[in-house]
């Protein structure tokens, strides 16, 4: 018997006339993870999470979440689904209560069943001191509280984030990431769009999507050493050395001088704690200081984005 995912795309193609948006997209999420889609603004990040909710029909490919094919089972998975899209679908003239009632209605709740929901989501997202003001009102922040608590308030076990964050300042996008690895902690599967990709670091697996491809998957730290070709350990030299004496360490595939040559180097390897040792007996160098570096998700994006391209 098959492996089963909460969402399980493949070949996925949206064409739009003469545009194809997304070109032949894969991608597996397992229950209880964080999986990021990366990528710049028009890489087909959105057309793939509207494909994903079922709100759009792919040209091609199909779409599964909990075992329903989207779109034609859109009804049955929208009541296990939260969606928080780029642009809120809140009403303005509506206060925030207002908001929730009416789209725990939309989720089917009644009675006492939906009075009790409302008031754990005012509680849950820190909102019962908004909960009379006009949604119109609002902070930026507070009004994607106010997406994220309606987009809960029927107890979902998928929550789809489409540029959670985007317009939010730094100290507020933190808050947000510690709410969300909060939620899945508790069990919930979440997918997430963004183009910050320091935020990426808070995904259990990301992809990176390229003009409507998804160019590479795997752990953060996968895709680090896929787009470095290896662990980089950066080590910096008492005396000038050539390129020759770092490589007799063994394990180097690349080496690049940093500042003045032949003193600092970022040196690419098989195994970073299996250089650091065998670096500790190299006699022939002078070392003052060897770490592993740390790489960040941009700059592996940006060596993956130019071989690409």
């Amino acid at each position: 018997m098959g492996r089963e995912f909460v969402i399980e795309v493949r070949g996925l193609v949206k064409r739009f006339a003469d545009v194809v948006a997304v070109k032949g997209v894969d991608i597996l999420v397992e229950e209880g993870e964080i999986y990021g889609l990366l990528g710049p603004n028009g890489a087909g990040k959105t057309t793939t999470i509207r494909m994903i909710c079922g709100l759009i029909r792919p040209t091609r490919g199909t779409v599964r979440v909990f075992g329903y094919r989207m779109p034609e089972e859109r009804i049955k998975a929208s009541r296990l689904i939260g969606y928080v899209t780029q642009h809120t679908s809140l009403y303005e003239d509506l206060t925030v209560y207002e908001n929730l009632m009416f789209y725990a209605s939309v989720y089917g709740l009644r009675g006492s069943e939906k009075r009790r929901a409302v008031e754990e989501a005012l509680d849950r997202f820190l909102l019962r001191e908004f909960k009379d003001k006009m949604v119109g009102k609002l902070s930026g922040g507070t009004v994607k509280r106010v997406s994220l608590a309606v987009s809960m308030v029927h107890n979902p076990k998928l929550l789809i984030l489409d540029e959670p964050t985007a317009g939010v300042d730094p100290k507020l996008r933190r808050v947000f990431w510690d709410m969300f690895r909060d939620l899945s902690r508790e069990g919930l599967t979440l997918l997430v769009t963004t183009h910050y990709m320091d935020e990426a670091e808070n995904c259990d697996r990301i992809s990176l999507m390229l003009g409507g491809r998804i160019v590479v998957t795997g752990t953060p730290d996968e895709v680090k050493r896929m787009a470095m070709g290896g662990d980089v350990v950066e080590v910096t030299f008492r005396k000038p050395v050539v390129e020759e004496d770092v490589r007799r360490v063994g394990g180097v595939k690349s080496v690049e001088w940093v500042g003045d040559r032949g003193m600092r180097a970022r040196v690419v390897v098989e195994d970073a704690e299996e250089f650091l040792a065998n670096l500790l007996k190299a006699d022939w160098l002078e070392v003052a200081v060897a770490a592993k570096a740390d790489v960040s998700l941009e700059e592996a994006f940006l060596r993956i984005e130019g071989a690409v391209r």
